[in-house]
């Protein structure tokens, strides 16, 4: 069965580029948001039990979907995907519930590498 996977991020061109940059024969079925407030309505709807997520954005960032997904006790596995590569981002991402968080722009061999180490492929 495949797994709902959302890649959100206000980049057109970088959803594409995580969505380029998965694993073949990985069974995701996926979706894509341009922000946290269209995230969170995808992750209410259960399309995002697997999410990629980018930090900064309009309307609701990144930090606003973990706070939220955190509080409201959703059942996401979330993966941070993003350029601010800041110790205090990185620390604050995990303390959310994040886990794992990769530099952009992301390599394929990067993201399968995490996806195998949390066992997530």
């Amino acid at each position: 069965m495949a797994i709902p996977l959302l890649i959100c991020d206000d980049s057109n061109m970088a959803r594409k580029q995580v969505a380029r940059s998965l694993p073949e024969h990985w069974d995701v079925d996926v979706t894509f948001a341009g922000n946290g407030v269209e995230a969170m309505k995808v992750i209410r709807e259960g399309k995002g039990e697997m999410v990629f997520l980018d930090l900064t954005m309009p309307e609701m960032d990144g930090f606003g979907v973990l706070e939220t997904v955190k509080k409201e006790d959703l059942k996401s596995v979330i993966i941070v995907i993003s350029g601010d590569i800041q110790p205090e981002a990185r620390e604050r991402v995990r303390a959310l519930g994040a886990l794992d968080f990769i530099k952009k722009p992301v390599s394929k061999e990067k993201l399968h590498s995490v996806l195998e180490t949390f066992g997530l492929l």
